[in-house]
């Protein structure tokens, strides 16, 4: 609450009393002759006092009477306090370059999910993923494994041997490949999927427009599969719906989930 002054009566009357002349605070205690040539100086003076009493008085009554309202005209400013800043959305896992770290899935737990094995996810991936791609084959949909595991060593070249290649800088790379240690690749539990009845869409936006895409839209979650980076996602990661991670176990949810936090940065680059 602000401080207000109000002035003390007691200061009030010392200040009025100083206003006087020193001639008029010290006068005679002998009486005054009635037919004094000073008698009507004397009464004024005696006036002067009256009226300079009362309107002391006057000022204190007003003055403590004043709404609070009205005391803020003398009232000490404040200091406003300072604003809160909003929180951000920072991601509270590891990151390089926009990219959440994740550990290298262990070679004794990644199983092929193509006849010639150079395609791998982990156990439990692997089968929901297989039983995916059965059920979908069902229902005349064709689903394409594009890329699966990657090691660290497949993810460097990805990274900075086509950066070298192509000329780029780090962080344009980033934009459409994950530096070693910080692609979902390298879990075990991420897929990228295409079309076989329309190989052109393949790791592109165009891919939302085939039978693959809507088969998943409509079937994935069954078999614990999730797109990792839908349009508009909360990590400002772009669009790609070709690419998908299983989460149908603990470890795999803790996996993504723990690395994100609750709320990811809004400057988060695409994976791979």
């Amino acid at each position: 609450m602000d401080k207000v002054t109000v002035n003390n009566p007691a200061s009030m009357t010392t200040r009025v009393a100083d206003d006087i002349p020193v001639a008029q605070r010290d006068l005679p205690k002998k009486s005054v002759p009635t037919t004094s040539v000073n008698q009507p100086w004397l009464f004024a003076g005696l006036s002067v006092l009256t009226v300079l009493a009362l309107g002391a008085g006057a000022l204190v009554a007003v003055q403590l009477q004043r709404s609070p309202a009205q005391n803020t005209a003398t009232a000490t400013p404040s200091t406003p306090a300072a604003p809160t800043a909003s929180p951000t959305n920072s991601p509270t896992g590891d990151t390089v370059l926009g990219h959440f770290k994740y550990a290298e899935a262990p070679a004794s737990d990644l199983r092929a999910i193509v006849a010639d094995g150079s395609i791998k996810l982990r156990q439990a991936a692997a089968t929901a993923y297989q039983s995916m791609e059965a059920a979908a084959r069902r229902d005349g949909v064709i689903l394409e494994p594009i890329s699966g595991f990657r090691s660290l060593t497949d993810q460097d070249y990805l990274f900075f041997g086509k950066k070298a290649e192509r000329g780029q800088v780090a962080r344009e790379r980033a934009k459409v490949s994950a530096p070693p240690g910080y692609s979902e690749h390298h879990t075990g539990y991420a897929v990228d999927i295409g079309d076989g009845n329309a190989p052109a869409t393949h790791l592109s936006e165009s891919f939302e427009r085939t039978a693959a895409f809507q088969w998943l839209q409509q079937n994935a979650p069954y078999y614990s599969f999730e797109i990792s980076f839908p349009r508009g996602n909360e990590q400002g990661v772009s669009y790609e719906p070709w690419h998908w991670r299983y989460v149908g176990d603990r470890t795999s949810l803790e996996t993504f989930y723990k690395a994100r936090g609750k709320k990811a940065d809004s400057t988060v680059n695409p994976a791979p």
